[in-house]
């Protein structure tokens, strides 16, 4: 099977029809190929991103992710535009789904795009992800331990005002939710993603919840202290499994 990939930085258009900067990957043979949108952190468009875009081409998927600080940092370094993300209060619920649609977009316009796409986040990207899945039809998404998804961030949090709670839009949610989470993580706590899996299920929604044991948060980020093999090679495993379920051609 011919394995090559594309990596490059493109220009998307955004919320408003702003042209922003995204990070695409995608297969070259010629598919098709199910999509997905790869949501990134609070830390910003780094480099360990970017990794996780290119995993998803490796293994099949037109992935891009689109750079939610590009207005208000637009070349700087991910530190320095997460600093400045902060400082300006951090990017609105609107401009993300807004940017996310761009993104959902761009891929749907590639001649090896399937039709079908999914989005994933981890930390504020998981908590985005969910938001996105509960304001675009869209067919599957993947929320790695989402903080304030079930409760405000307290005064203890250096997080932006943004971080509002997104129960109340849970009934909105469009497509199957996989959630892989960590018993030691504080953000969320594990009771709070008992709430929330209890309310999605009281919803009729379709979820997938997996929490692991000797994990907290960032158990996915190879390049922190708070990386754990075990659980991240089995978080994988699942998000491959069920992307291979939904966006399959």
């Amino acid at each position: 099977m011919y394995d090559a990939i594309l990596a490059e930085t493109v220009s998307i258009t955004g919320h408003h029809g702003d042209a922003i900067e995204a990070y695409l990957a995608r297969p070259l043979s010629p598919g098709p190929h199910g999509g997905v949108v790869v949501i990134h952190h609070m830390p910003g468009y780094d480099s360990a991103t970017k990794e996780m875009v290119r995993t998803f081409a490796v293994n099949g998927y037109n992935a891009i992710c689109p750079n939610l600080y590009w207005r208000i940092a637009p070349g700087a370094s991910p530190d320095d535009a997460a600093a400045a993300a902060r400082a300006a209060g951090g990017v609105s619920d609107e401009q993300v789904v807004g940017d996310v649609a761009g993104a959902v977009r761009h891929l749907n316009s590639l001649t090896s795009a399937n039709g079908k796409t999914g989005v994933i986040g981890h930390c504020s990207g998981g908590r985005h992800a969910f938001l996105v899945a509960c304001g675009l039809t869209i067919d599957a998404a993947v929320d790695c331990y989402g903080a304030f998804v079930v409760k405000a961030p307290g005064p203890e949090m250096p997080v932006p005002p943004t971080m509002k709670p997104l129960m109340p839009i849970a009934g909105n949610l469009s497509c199957p939710l996989l959630g892989l989470f960590g018993n030691e993580d504080r953000f969320p706590e594990p009771d709070e993603v008992t709430e929330l899996e209890r309310e999605l299920s009281r919803l009729g929604k379709s979820t997938e919840f997996h929490r692991y044991d000797n994990a907290g948060h960032a158990f996915f980020a190879v390049d922190r202290p708070s990386y754990r093999p075990e659980a991240a090679v089995d978080g994988w495993r699942r998000i491959l499994d069920f992307y291979g379920r939904h966006l399959a051609a």
